[in-house]
């Protein structure tokens, strides 16, 4: 049996472009907000809502991209509702990249210490030791996002590029919410065509 994609011309290759492109981007995502709330949980402390938040709209973009992908390569799937969904997606990945990048603005990452020469460099010490002890961090256990993030280097070019990819999503997901408008009146056009032919 021989798979292949909908021929739907220059769309349809656009399409299947943006879906890789978004699905490489929130993997990486996925990865690197993963990466910083083990560092946090390890270290005993409460994860900052924006890094749950984030994880949560890209492990769920992510599953929507695969499932749409795979309904368009067997022709089901229904258009005009993925051009909404990819739109009400843009948003939510608007709503990530400001929450996420509010603080990061005016960050230079180079200004930062190496991990080799800073004691504090660890993810985990440093998230142990950079609260001071008051009654909220001890009720909360509550980890600060921006004195995290700005701990080191790497840190804080993980977050930077998650937050980088964040805006090329907001970007991707306009642009097939488009495409997919488009798709929807091509083959709109190709059924009306195909019904004049017919009668």
């Amino acid at each position: 049996m021989r798979f292949q994609a909908p021929q739907l011309g220059a769309l349809g290759v656009t399409f299947t472009a943006l879906r890789l492109m978004q699905f490489v981007s929130l993997v990486t995502i996925i990865g690197l907000t993963a990466n910083f709330i083990n560092e946090i949980v390890t270290a005993q402390r409460e994860a900052p809502d924006v890094l749950i938040g984030t994880l949560t709209v890209a492990s769920t973009a992510t599953l929507y991209i695969a499932v749409t992908y795979i309904l368009y390569y067997d022709g089901m799937l229904p258009l005009l509702i993925t051009a909404v969904m990819d739109f009400a997606l843009m948003v939510a990945t608007i709503v990530v990249a400001a929450t996420i990048g509010k603080p990061l603005s005016m960050l230079k990452c180079e200004v930062l210490a190496k991990v080799t020469s800073n004691p504090l460099s660890s993810g985990a010490t440093f998230v142990a030791s950079s609260q001071g002890i008051t009654y909220r961090n001890v009720i909360t256990k509550a980890v600060n996002y921006f004195a995290y993030v700005a701990v080191d280097r790497p840190h804080c070019y993980e977050i930077k590029a998650v937050w980088g990819l964040s805006i090329a999503l907001c970007v991707l997901f306009a642009f097939s919410a488009v495409i997919c408008v488009g798709l929807w009146r091509r083959v709109k056009g190709a059924a009306a065509l195909d019904k004049d032919i017919e009668g």
